[in-house]
This record gives structure tokens, sequence and C-alpha cells, in this order.
């Protein structure tokens, strides 16, 4: 399958689950604290910068944007979590809904899990990976903001997280950067091959 990671949109912003569409195609789910860099991702795959708003002040998005993919896949940016400044009623809804995104039985077909190379995992990124695990439920685990370090210091910091994480052999881990478009072409790759591999176009 030939996708044009290019001609990807806006599609529609949802509020609830209910409220999510419902328009046959194969869905990727980005998830992730609120800073950690979601739609610059969006944008890094897209290729064009001013697909998906940057907010400058994260947590600001409290429902589900959605962008239509060259018309082949649509690609769901989650809620943030984690926002230290949001008050516990923000916090609270932002974990409903992401929460409920995932317990609804809502079909989708992988998960772009990010995580901000330059910190320690936080108590949310290992629980999510942990309900992940244990759900079944396939994912990418992409680190973000890479170009903040050397080869030498990626590659050591690398070593370092899937010793934190315990990552597994057969992990799909891409590390990138939106801004300098560091593994963009690999994670495009990845997703059109996943997709393909587990006939979610058939």
């Amino acid at each position: 399958m030939q996708v044009n990671f290019r001609n990807t949109q806006y599609f529609t912003t949802a509020a609830s689950v209910d409220g999510c569409p419902n328009i046959g195609l194969p869905e990727v789910v980005l998830s992730g604290k609120s800073n950690v860099g979601k739609s610059s991702l969006i944008n890094g795959l897209a290729d064009n910068k001013k697909l998906a708003r940057v907010s400058q002040t994260p947590g600001k998005t409290r429902a589900v944007i959605y962008f239509n993919c060259d018309r082949k896949l649509l690609f769901a940016d989650l809620p943030g979590y984690g926002y230290a400044k949001a008050s516990k009623d923000v916090k609270a809804q932002f974990s409903q809904l992401a929460d409920s995104y995932f317990t609804s039985g809502r079909k989708f077909n992988l998960v772009l899990h990010l995580i901000d190379i330059r910190h320690e995992p936080s108590e949310e990124d290992i629980g999510m990976l942990e309900y992940m695990n244990n759900n079944n439920i396939p994912y990418f685990v992409i680190f973000t903001k890479c170009d903040k370090f050397s080869r030498q210091q990626l590659n050591n910091r690398l070593r370092e997280l899937n010793e934190e994480f315990n990552f597994g052999d057969d992990a799909s881990i891409f590390p990138v950067s939106s801004e300098r478009k560091i593994g963009m072409d690999s994670l495009r790759n990845a997703i059109v091959s996943y997709l393909e591999d587990t006939d979610a176009w058939a």
C-alpha cells in the first residue's frame, strides 16, 4: 500500500468517545504526556509544520483530534496526561477520555506511545506500557526530541532506557526528532508495514 503522508489533513475533533468517527479506515492512536510532542509528530509525519497546532501551553487539548492521512488511515491524537499545571478536574478529564478510549471497545489498529527521551520515565508512562502489554494492544514506542543528543549519547541513552523499561527483543522503538525530521521515514514505513502485515486494509 502506497501512503502519501504529506496528504494529511485535519478531519474532526471529538470531546467524547461517543463522538469519535467511524469511517472504516485503519486508526493509529497517539498517546503520551501532554508536552511530549504529539502535535509535532503529526506535523513531522505529514511534513507540514502548520497542520497540527503546537501549543505553547501543554495540557490545552481536551479532546481527541483526528487527522485523515491520504484517505487511507486516521491519526487520533489523544489528550495528554501528567501536566503539572492542570487542575485536578482537568487532569481527571484528560485521564477519563484517554482511559475510556482504550476501554470502550472502540476498534483501533496501533498505538504510537510517545516518551520524551530526555527525562526519566514517569509513572504514567510505565503504567501505560504495562496496560498495553497486559491487554495485548499493539504499540510502537516513540522516543521524541532525540536531536538533543549526539549519536553516541543517543545510543547510550537508548541502552539505559531499554534496561529501565525492560523492552523485549521484538519491541518496536523509534527515536525521532520532528524538528529535524530524524526518524520520520523509518516511522512512516513501519506504520504502513504494520498495517499491511495485519491486514488492516483488507
